[in-house]
């Protein structure tokens, strides 16, 4: 017990065993416990999800350490993490897209596909997070990958150009 660290609340841990004393024979208890947990059968599908998962919690949860991981997030962190930081991110870069024009995502998805709203947030979305040309247009109503990649293409040379779209989309 004297080399525990001051946090560990020993009573706490192993209370919730059943284990009313922190004495050597609690402890072996303890232990006989855990080892017992360690050898049972488990559902091996759920302890390979378990393994491959990078969080353990709810949603509420998991969404604020997406949040927290956004900027933390690089080339070493497995795929799974960066897709989904890169989704988080892009759910906000729309949220926030469509407070400011007063949009629904229905609103959204009913525009027209060379809609130069529609594409600039594309475009910022391509900009600001490693998602795919194809998530994009799914999430956007952007059409088929191909079809949304020339759009895109073409609004974002115009606009690099210093051609504003016109107001019917890119002619």
């Amino acid at each position: 017990p004297e080399h525990r660290p001051r946090w560990l609340r020993t009573d706490r841990l192993l209370g919730e065993q059943g284990i009313r004393q922190d004495t050597p024979a609690g402890r072996r208890e303890f232990e006989r416990h855990l080892e017992g947990r360690r050898l049972e059968k488990t559902d091996e599908a759920a302890e390979a999800e378990f393994r491959r998962a990078w969080s353990i919690g709810g949603e509420p949860f998991r969404q604020e350490c997406l949040e927290k991981m956004e900027s933390q997030v690089g080339e070493n962190h497995p795929g799974q993490i960066r897709l989904e930081t890169a989704q988080a991110k892009a759910e906000g870069i729309v949220a926030e897209a469509l407070a400011g024009r007063g949009w629904t995502l229905e609103d959204l998805v009913a525009r027209p596909k060379s809609d130069p709203a529609k594409l600039a947030l594309a475009a910022r979305l391509r900009q600001e997070t490693t998602l795919s040309v194809k998530q994009i247009a799914e999430r956007l109503g952007l059409g088929k990958p191909k079809g949304a990649r020339t759009n895109l293409h073409k609004f974002m040379n115009r606009r690099d150009r210093g051609n504003p779209p016109t107001q019917s989309g890119l002619q």
